[in-house]
């Protein structure tokens, strides 16, 4: 009996051509994978828009928080009344159009005793030090849009509550540092009334809504490298026959 040996050679030719067939799959499923992201990014940015120019709806009240998620609340435009609870705000760095400073928490109990964070607005890196930052008396109301948690830091650093530092707004451990309870699962950023703030109060207004959206440059360079693969592979079964002939 003859046994016959495919020659190293088509052996290579073979793998070769084996992986770029895989390498063109995968660079096409993940093109069309952005694809699909992209639709779901856009969809979202014009609900997000929707929301954001929307009039004011009541926030969600204790009952409402288990259901509080990013697809269905986030920056929603919102409206909710309570008294101000002094003496436990919480200064969270900021980046913003006015510069770098700070973030002012404020815990705002609502009439059914529950607590929802507001960001009342920016201040800057002098106000950390400048004593108390002013707060209205009495029964107010806030209009601004609802914002979920950020429990995993910001500005690649991590919240250290034993030192009242904060790089984002971890509504739980703002809640636990302030002994505050019920408190929502989200916080309010306050919109601009128009009304300029008084001396030392926080500037609100400043939520910057911006989506980050790269998927059609992904889409182009996923399906870009499917077609230099299946170049390369063509090229190579070319190359072949041309050597046999």
């Amino acid at each position: 009996m003859t046994v016959h040996r495919v020659p190293g050679r088509r052996w290579g030719l073979v793998l070769w051509l084996a992986f770029l067939c895989v390498a063109c799959g995968s660079f096409v499923a993940l093109g069309t994978w952005q694809i699909e992201r992209r639709a779901w990014k856009l969809d979202l940015i014009d609900r997000v828009e929707a929301r954001v120019h929307a009039a004011p709806v009541a926030a969600p009240g204790q009952a409402d928080w288990p259901a509080v998620d990013a697809d269905q609340y986030e920056y929603r435009h919102v409206r909710l009344s309570g008294t101000w609870l002094p003496g436990r705000d919480t200064l969270v760095q900021a980046s913003t159009t006015l510069g770098s400073g700070y973030w002012v928490l404020t815990p705002l109990q609502r009439d059914d005793g529950s607590v929802v964070l507001i960001n009342r607005g920016f201040v800057p890196p002098a106000q950390r030090t400048a004593g108390s930052i002013p707060l209205a008396p009495g029964q107010v109301t806030v209009t601004g849009l609802l914002r979920l948690t950020e429990p995993d830091g910001g500005f690649l650093r991590e919240n250290d509550p034993a030192a009242d530092r904060w790089y984002s707004r971890d509504v739980a451990a703002i809640a636990e540092q302030h002994a505050l309870a019920p408190v929502a699962p989200y916080f309010v950023d306050a919109g601009a009334d128009g009304t300029p703030p008084a001396t030392g109060a926080p500037v609100p207004g400043l939520t910057v809504v911006r989506f980050h959206n790269s998927h059609l440059v992904y889409t182009i360079t996923w399906y870009a490298l499917a077609l230099m693969s299946a170049g390369a592979a063509l090229f190579l079964i070319r190359d072949a026959r041309r050597r046999r002939g």
